[in-house]
């Protein structure tokens, strides 16, 4: 069995040399029909910002940073992936004409799937706006009012979002992947990589801060029961 990221016809090491081949090629990737969809996701950061600012005054400056992602995290899911998902189960985004299936459009570019309601996208989409989405702003809940169930909330969250990221990927790679184009830089290292890599590296940070977390407790609740003793 073959398992690839992308379709016959364009190694890694391909792609790393289109992506160094610059000029005119670069110039027709990067026309509005790819810069819209990526300003928007840009505007979102800002928001992000603003409402951690706004929810997040008494927070240490890394409490700050863990809720700006966790705001921005909520806005995907609500305001992209919940549209997403509502086009796909009246229609597909492919049928869809409105700016955020515009995105969906563009990045369905490099993976076809979520042009024409793959059902295993679907599926995944649909756990991630309910369940992912309201565990988010439970942690967000939980870490501005310093709630005690905080770490289990955390934790479950990242094992969510890092199995959606595997279920996404892994069914289409063990058939060889005919659904992914990176015949592109834009559609490998933009849409494909970084958009999907920042869901796996964020999360894991993340445990491994709830790891960290967790044992600093019983550490210090240990020290306690000794020194009690």
């Amino acid at each position: 069995m073959s398992i690839s990221w992308s379709r016959p016809g364009l190694s890694m090491g391909e792609g790393c040399e289109q992506f160094r081949g610059g000029g005119a090629g670069m110039a027709g990737l990067l026309s509005w029909a790819a810069l819209c969809p990526l300003l928007l996701c840009a505007a979102q950061v800002p928001l992000a910002w603003a409402l951690t600012l706004r929810f997040g005054q008494g927070c240490p400056p890394l409490e700050r940073a863990l809720l700006a992602w966790l705001f921005y995290d909520a806005i995907v899911h609500f305001t992209l992936e919940g549209p997403f998902v509502y086009m796909s189960l009246v229609g597909t985004v492919a049928q869809s004409d409105n700016i955020l299936a515009f995105l969906w459009q563009e990045y369905g570019k490099a993976d076809a799937r979520w042009l024409h309601s793959d059902p295993n996208i679907v599926s995944l989409e649909i756990l991630t706006v309910l369940l992912d989405g309201f565990l988010v702003l439970l942690l967000i809940h939980a870490i501005v009012k310093d709630k005690y169930y905080r770490h289990f909330v955390q934790i479950v969250l990242c094992v969510c979002e890092l199995y959606g990221g595997w279920m996404t990927f892994c069914p289409e790679w063990l058939i060889g992947s005919p659904n992914l184009d990176t015949s592109n830089w834009l559609y490998l290292w933009v849409y494909l990589t970084f958009f999907n890599t920042v869901w796996v590296v964020v999360p894991g940070l993340l445990l491994w801060h709830s790891w960290l977390s967790l044992k600093e407790m019983h550490q210090k609740r240990n020290e306690t029961v000794r020194k009690s003793q």
